[in-house]
């Protein structure tokens, strides 16, 4: 069996990112790609966002805290758009679920995809340990999430499945 692995969009290329642009493309996950590895998506646009959208960042910087309905994601005017990103969240555990993904290469410092650390809420650019939204789920359902600063150790995870 070839084992799927959710990736987001903006590593792939795709200008989803919330200034419009994108992350990638990075060599790994187009070879995952041309495999019909890549399961993608953009928990933001998916849970109903635009591109460009306004930043948007978790006071405290815990996606852990949202899944409780302890801290909203916040944009910088104070727009709460928790239920887009809880929306996107849930998104992602679906397509883990129906494709019996085990890894997942999220963005990193993404309020949605952070799999180490997130903004702090305060958008002074001061990253805190933790995890955005998505990964959070993920996680807490048994996906390994990974970043595209550990490609590396993303592959040696697939490879080990």
């Amino acid at each position: 069996m070839m084992h799927k692995i959710l990736v987001s969009r903006c590593l792939l290329g795709h200008r989803v990112r919330y200034d419009g642009g994108a992350s990638g493309p990075f060599a790994q996950l187009a070879s995952w790609q041309q495999e019909g590895r890549v399961v993608a998506l953009c928990p933001e646009v998916a849970g109903g966002l635009p591109t460009p959208r306004a930043a948007a960042e978790i006071p405290g910087g815990q996606g852990v805290d949202v899944l409780e309905g302890k801290a909203p994601v916040l944009t910088r005017d104070g727009e709460d758009v928790s239920g887009e990103f809880l929306g996107g969240a849930r998104q992602a555990l679906e397509l883990v679920e129906k494709h019996g993904i085990r890894i997942a290469v999220l963005k990193a410092n993404s309020p949605s995809c952070g799999n180490l650390l997130t903004y702090d809420g305060t958008f002074s650019g001061v990253r805190v340990q933790g995890e955005g939204v998505t990964a959070a789920l993920l996680r807490r359902h048994g996906v390994r999430v990974f970043s595209e600063l550990q490609l590396a150790e993303a592959a040696a995870a697939l490879a080990a499945l």
